[in-house]
This record gives C-alpha cells, structure tokens and sequence, in this order.
C-alpha cells in the first residue's frame, strides 16, 4: 500500500515539528522573551516566510509547544501504567518503585526541565498562557491521580489524603528536586537518588 498522503502536508508537518523543536531549546535556554524569531528560525534552518506561514506570533508557536509538551508527557504516563498494570505489588516499596517510574519519565532531560519553567514562569505573568498551563497539568494530574487510585484499589492500600491530594504533592516534589538538581549540577544519577528519597518520604506518608 503506498502513501498518498500530500507531499505538501508532509513538508508543512516537518517545517512546523523543526520550528518547534528550535523553539524548545531556545525557550529553555534563553526564555521566551530573549528567543526572537529570527534565532528560531536560524537554529531551525528555516527563513522568517516560513515561520509565519506556520504561526502568527512567537506566542502562538510557545502554546503549540505547551500542548505538544503537555501531550508527549501524558502519553508517556499511561504507556507507563499501561506497561506497569500486570506486575504484583506486594508492598509499599514496590508502589513507590511505580510512582517513581512515572515521574521520572522526564526528570533526565535537563532541556524539558527547563522549558517546563519557563512554561510556569509565563503562565504566571500571562493569563492566556496560564490558560493552556492549567488544562495541561490538570491531565497530567488526572493520569497520575488514576495510577494513584488504581494502586491502592488493587492492593488495598489506604490513603491519609485523596488522591487527587497524594498526586499533587508528589508532582509538586518531583518539580522541585528536578529543578534543585539543575540548580545544584547534578548528576542524572544524583538527581534519581534525591528524587527517590524524596518520594520515599512522601509515599510513607501519604500511604496508611
């Protein structure tokens, strides 16, 4: 069976995906209000003509990437549960080896740790922004809040908080040490170790 899908469209998909991609690292190494279009566009190989047949502004292509961001993370969260369903938990420690696995899905590419600050950074200065931040984590926490429920159905577990609270207290965490650890210059595996010492913690005191 060939592709008839429009060469066109193929090409559109590419010059908007390399635009993005550009845009990523430059908002997470610079901001976006340092990145101008026209370094997007030479990091991305393209000419400004190109930029603005795809996006109407720089703002309009930095939420194209919060969605895009925002999607790549959930669906990488519930691949996860999904590969993680069928395994036998048997105790607390197990369970937090499962929560960790997701939240470290992440928490070794210093480029998304970054850019997911700036994603904060702007959310609180621009309510449109804010806007698509809200949605976006509001998934991100009902993937995790469900993993949370899930575990504790299947096993019987008690929590001292809602889940919906478990969820957000671990997800809090999570950004906390991986930003502490770009701060700090650690390492990836000095990173995990504080994540997973954090995360012991909390697991201890979140499950009854």
């Amino acid at each position: 069976m060939t592709d008839t899908a429009p060469a066109p469209s193929r090409r559109r998909e590419n010059t908007r995906t390399r635009l993005m991609d550009a845009a990523a690292e430059m908002f997470a190494e610079v901001g976006i209000d340092a990145a101008s279009v026209e370094a997007v566009c030479e990091r991305a190989g393209f000419t400004r003509g190109a930029f603005y047949s795809n996006f109407a502004s720089k703002e309009e292509l930095f939420l194209a990437l919060c969605a895009r961001s925002a999607e790549t993370t959930i669906a990488a969260v519930r691949d996860r549960v999904t590969s993680i369903e069928d395994r036998g938990l048997d105790v607390t420690g197990e369970v937090l080896h499962l929560v960790q696995e997701v939240l470290e899905i992440a928490g070794d590419d210093r480029l998304d740790i970054l850019l997911g600050a700036e994603i904060r950074v702007q959310a609180l200065r621009n309510p449109e922004f804010a806007a698509a931040y809200l949605s976006s984590n509001a998934a991100l926490a009902e993937s995790v809040t469900q993993l949370v429920s899930d575990i504790a159905r299947a096993r019987g577990l008690s929590l001292r908080v809602p889940a919906s609270v478990a969820t957000e207290v671990l997800l809090s965490a999570w950004v906390a040490t991986a930003e502490t650890a770009i701060m700090t210059r650690q390492t990836a595996a000095e990173s995990r170790a504080h994540l997973g010492e954090r995360l012991e913690q909390l697991v201890r005191l979140i499950v009854e």
